[in-house]
């Protein structure tokens, strides 16, 4: 309206002063009223001007000052300066002002809403142009297409395809989620997860005309993450194409089928891939699109593929309840936890009074961590095992985490290939010898602390023994395995989870009583809860034996002896042999095949026979140490024992390397020479380090294994044992990611790996293995001795260390006594 009006004052000032000539620009910001008034004088001296000339003067003049003032003060640099089309005074003089503006506004908002429609056109237009290309680019994955599909995934599919060529944001997220072929595929980066927590976060309700014929629980499609397993096949020897598909495997460290089991050794010639889809479909219905899709893409080339879906690979964010037993689970460890905290309170409170009740003080955290972290040694410890445990209990560790890392995805994975196909990659490939000490240190110190009280006429009673081992291990792995069964699989997610923590605490819940009877070992790995304490299986059967064996040695010595070496020799021919005749392999060599290393598994490495030779040797050592106490040897029998010892470990770690090359080539000889003789030749080792540190002949490197501190390692060692797995296999579901491999040091020596592994196993010791050690030396009175207390107690102690040590898992093993014992 203003505009309006401006115009009318304007036209009745130039109307009573006649012409306007203005005398400058108003672009210019000149004055207004100057041009004005100064046009006044001109128009007495030429009043023939016309009228029509002075109104058109007059609006060019106002025009030009609105249009410069729009340009210094528009807000958007798009907008349009409004063009004012030139009107004759008279019909402006005959137009009611308010009615002017009116219709103009009318007329600005009509054009406004059609410019708003024309835009919203057009960016629908823009959006489905970019869709078309970005799909054009990455074609959507349809698991409707197998025939069978269930009529609810195919609305679910039909409505996701819809929406993406709408582009709304959940369709694109879900096709977003899946897995894009990338660059890097000849090193290795063929392994897509996708976006495994942007797949499940997707939730959209279906149209209203499917939600009639959907139950509540389906009329919403969640994002349902898929890992799918393909497999390349070759149909013809094509050079250049294998190298080819020898790259993309990444020179294949180890060679899987899909029969393998993938829960604990990585099936590692299978590609990998995430797809997000519609909860509506199947693993079956996404296996058939899969295969199809992959049989398009490969049509009139050769090359064929193998595909798998698991339903248990298939996943969807739902809040279930936990059911009965994982509740009952949970309860557990809450009651021993409070109790733990009660014995803990009671112990403080009681601690200035003479005498505390040790039945209530068992479960004290105090006391338990006290004994935990002491250095102290015992009268008639062992020391140098400490240290040799603690070694080879690292070394183990390395191994195990070695195994691990090859689930996980890396971008260059034949890049890392490449450099862990060379020699020096024995100190991992080598894990069966780093249990080997635990067997023969186990055999030690029965026969140690048995000869002992059979030298001083103690009777031995052979049924406290055999409970006192069991309250030393069953308590720790029946926590263990309670938790990974019924707690563990709901700490976490990932797009293995269900492979290496869910199904293997199905295989739990079904095998769990095998391992608590200890005879886990002998139905094989594939369906072994807890694979990793197939050892406590046949350090327990080997145990079993070992009285009798001891006995016979004891009454027999000649007798004796020749049969336990003959066994030793029996052993030996016998792992040799199995070895050549089924195609076995004790040592991880590049290009290891899963089945032969599930067969070796089987037929040898769990099998107690085959693992008795270190066993009888820690026999023979434990009867060593107690007829030839505080031996002499002379300067050049300790050379050549050291000598001949120091070749041992060389031999038995130098002469397997070359199979860890990246283009060795499997060979039975070598395996079974390994197989047969490099157990031995390692426990030889640390047999003669043992027996001088013993006998008091110590050097730099025996004082470095006896070394105080190494006590702390040793209690901690069978839960380290225990942990390490389900820590290192916790992390491997977990992984959302591809990541870039750097180096061998930087992917072993996790921190957070190793300090949850500490922690896990401090919380194992405390909460179990310390407090039923208690408990056990409450119930289990020892026989009283017959020669100097000064004897007994130590004695006493040495039999305490070697109860307990017999838990020697792999890991496992105390030396010292219990932290309470008499």
């Amino acid at each position: 309206m203003s505009l309006a009006i401006w115009t009318l004052i304007l036209a009745g000032i130039v109307a009573c002063n006649g012409v306007v000539q203005p005398t400058c620009n108003l672009k210019d910001n000149c004055n207004l009223g100057d041009n004005l008034l100064g046009g006044a004088s001109a128009a007495t001296e030429s009043g023939d001007v016309t009228a029509d000339k002075l109104e058109s003067k007059i609006a060019s003049i106002f025009e030009d000052k609105v249009n410069y003032s729009l340009k210094l003060f528009a807000d958007d640099a798009t907008t349009t300066i409004l063009e004012y089309q030139t009107a004759n005074l008279s019909q402006l003089h005959a137009t009611p002002p308010g009615n002017y503006t009116l219709h103009q506004m009318e007329h600005q908002m009509a054009t406004d809403d059609e410019d708003q429609e024309e835009v919203e056109e057009d960016e629908r237009v823009y959006l489905y142009n970019i869709g078309r290309r970005f799909l054009a680019i990455t074609q959507p994955f349809d698991s409707a297409r197998n025939p069978d599909a269930s009529s609810l995934c195919r609305r679910q599919m039909h409505q996701f395809l819809n929406a993406l060529d709408n582009f709304d944001l959940w369709a694109l997220k879900m096709h977003d989620a899946s897995g894009k072929l990338n660059s890097g595929i000849l090193n290795g980066n063929i392994n897509q997860p996708g976006d495994f927590d942007q797949c499940l976060g997707i939730q959209q309700r279906m149209k209203d005309q499917d939600l009639e014929q959907d139950r509540d629980e389906d009329s919403i499609i969640r994002g349902q993450y898929c890992l799918a397993y393909a497999q390349p096949v070759l149909p013809h020897n094509s050079k250049r194409l294998q190298s080819f598909f020898k790259l993309i495997q990444s020179h294949g460290p180890f060679k899987s089928e899909f029969n393998d089991p993938g829960h604990r050794v990585p099936r590692y010639s299978l590609i990998n891939w995430g797809l997000c889809v519609p909860s509506g479909c199947s693993a079956r219905d996404v296996e058939f699109s899969v295969a199809e899709f992959l049989a398009n893409q490969t049509a009139a080339t050769g090359i064929t593929f193998n595909v798998r879906v698991e339903p248990q690979m298939c996943q969807v964010r739902d809040q279930r309840p936990w059911d009965r037993n994982t509740t009952w689970a949970v309860r557990f460890f809450v009651l021993v936890l409070s109790v733990a905290i009660l014995s803990t309170i009671y112990d403080r409170s009681t601690k200035s009074q003479a005498k505390q009740n040790a039945w209530l003080t068992a479960f004290s955290l105090d006391k338990n961590l006290r004994w935990l972290f002491s250095t102290s040694s015992a009268p008639g410890d062992i020391e140098a095992v400490h240290g040799i445990r603690f070694l080879n209990a690292i070394m183990l560790i390395f191994s195990h985490k070695s195994m691990a890392m090859f689930f996980n995805p890396y971008n260059n994975r034949t890049a890392m290939s490449e450099s862990l196909g060379q020699p020096w990659t024995v100190i991992g490939r080598a894990a069966s010898l780093y249990t080997d000490p635990f067997l023969l240190f186990s055999g030690m110190l029965t026969a140690y602390s048995l000869f002992g009280r059979l030298m001083k006429q103690q009777p031995i009673r052979l049924k406290n023994e055999y409970i006192s081992r069991l309250m030393r291990i069953v308590p720790p792995l029946a926590a263990l395995i309670l938790f990974c069964t019924y707690v563990l699989p709901l700490w976490g997610s990932g797009p293995q989870w269900n492979l290496v923590v869910g199904h293997h605490a199905d295989i739990c819940k079904k095998n769990w009583w095998r391992n608590l009877l200890f005879i886990h070992n002998y139905f094989g790995f594939s369906e072994m809860c807890l694979t990793h304490t197939h050892h406590l299986g046949i350090d327990t059967e080997l145990f079993a034996v070992a009285p009798l064996l001891i006995l016979g040695l004891w009454r027999w010595p000649r007798r004796g002896l020749f049969t336990l070496l003959l066994l030793c020799t029996v052993g030996t021919a016998a792992r040799y042999y199995t070895t050549i005749v089924n195609q076995l392999s004790n040592y991880i060599y590049f290009g290891t095949n899963i089945q032969r290393l599930f067969r070796t598994a089987d037929y040898m490495y769990s099998f107690p026979p085959h693992r008795s030779t270190v066993y009888i040797m820690g026999i023979l050592l434990g009867y060593v140490l107690r007829k030839y106490q505080n031996a002499k040897l002379s300067s050049l029998q300790l050379r050549l024992g050291w000598l001949v010892a120091t070749a041992c470990v060389l031999a038995s770690l130098l002469g397997p390397a070359p199979m860890g090359d990246i283009n060795y080539v499997y060979n039975s000889t070598h395996a079974a020479i390994y197989a047969a003789f490099a157990p031995i030749a390692w426990c030889l080792f640390f047999s003669w380090i043992v027996f001088v540190s013993h006998n008091g002949y110590t050097n730099k490197l025996t004082k470095l294994f006896a070394w105080r501190g190494f006590q702390v390692s040793t209690k901690l060692s069978y839960a380290i044992y225990l942990t390490q797995f389900p820590v290192f296999f916790f992390n491997v579901g977990r992984r959302r990611h591809i990541h870039h491999y750097y180096n061998f040091v930087s992917i072993i020596l996790d921190t957070n790996e190793f300090i949850s592994i500490f922690l896990a196993s401090v919380a194992l010791t405390v909460l179990f293995d310390a407090p039923f050690q208690n408990l056990k030396k409450l119930l289990i009175k020892r026989p009283s001795a017959k020669v100097a207390k000064k004897d007994d107690v130590a004695d006493s102690r040495t039999e305490s260390q070697d109860a307990t040590t017999l838990a020697s898992e792999p890991s496992s093993t105390a030396l010292k006594p219990h932290p309470h014992s008499d």
